[in-house]
């Protein structure tokens, strides 16, 4: 089971919910993993403090140019969609930040003139923070494009897990899409805030779109107005968990703690959120099957 915990936003407490609930599931005996998919700025380790035990660098293909072969036809630039590559007077220029390693010039140049070359985008950690698993990437600085590093942190979770918490970064744009593909569950994380609202509203519209079961969590519940429950409520979304503005729980944050430990008055709530949780997506899977 795989559960996305995502937000519009940034700064409503995602990782904050997905590092406690994966530490309370793993706690709980439950063979867990969580991942890290926010590959620009990844923080959850500073949370779980992991044990790193391998790092898998992470790259992509780009095309290269046989100088000699080439006859300057300009056939890849013709099918390449997104304008990585170019013929401009007697050269062929490749401009790696735009390129989505598709393969399309490759494939369309008549004198195989062009081959792939691995380029590294960033790395893959995995490790373990006791029972609880850890796998989480980073791009290089300078690095415009996240998706394939979202990929190939997926694709690094160990396939035996019964319980995997994607941590996501915020927004509705292509890592964010990327990064809630295949999820289970979608967990949107929110705050009752104008801007909260806001981008809570476009968050659902990009997971009904990609058609995929979620429920929303009210962060910081007791600030703000009750328009993002009205919202729910007109548009029949579940919330599972509310939580108060806690001065505890930012602290235990500003120190790199989980908020389940630093605040044991938390820990039943967020038991109640990971019960919640199981059981939704139990019910999704039902519903679909």
């Amino acid at each position: 089971m795989r559960i996305a915990v995502a937000s519009g936003k940034g700064g409503t407490g995602k990782t904050t919910i997905a590092t406690n609930l994966a530490y309370l599931a793993a706690k709980a005996g439950r063979r867990v993993v969580y991942a890290d998919c926010d590959v620009e700025e990844p923080n959850g380790h500073l949370f779980l403090a992991p044990t790193i035990t391998q790092e898998i660098s992470i790259d992509r293909l780009l095309p290269v140019v046989d100088r000699d072969r080439c006859t300057l036809c300009g056939r890849c630039s013709e099918v390449c969609r997104y304008g990585a590559i170019a013929c401009v007077g007697r050269s062929v220029l490749v401009f790696s930040e735009l390129c989505h390693s598709c393969g399309g010039c490759q494939l369309a140049c008549p004198e195989a003139a062009i081959t792939e070359v691995p380029r590294s985008l960033g790395r893959v950690r995995l490790g373990a923070s006791g029972e609880l698993r850890f796998v989480d990437g980073c791009l290089n600085v300078g690095e415009a494009m996240s998706p394939p590093a979202i990929r190939a942190v997926k694709v690094a979770i160990p396939v035996d897990a019964d319980l995997v918490f994607l941590d996501c970064p915020p927004g509705t744009s292509c890592p964010a899409i990327e990064s809630v593909r295949g999820a289970d569950l979608v967990l949107l994380v929110t705050e009752p805030t104008p801007f909260g609202l806001h981008d809570l509203e476009l968050a659902v519209q990009m997971i009904r779109a990609l058609q995929l079961p979620f429920a929303v969590v009210v962060n910081r519940a007791d600030v703000g107005d009750r328009k993002v429950w009205q919202y729910c409520g007109r548009q029949h979304i579940t919330i599972l968990a509310e939580f108060p503005d806690d001065r505890d729980v930012a602290g235990a944050y500003s120190r790199g703690q989980l908020a389940a430990v630093a605040v044991p008055r938390l820990a039943a709530s967020l038991h109640g959120l990971l019960e919640a949780v199981e059981a939704e997506s139990s019910l999704q899977e039902s519903a679909v099957a």
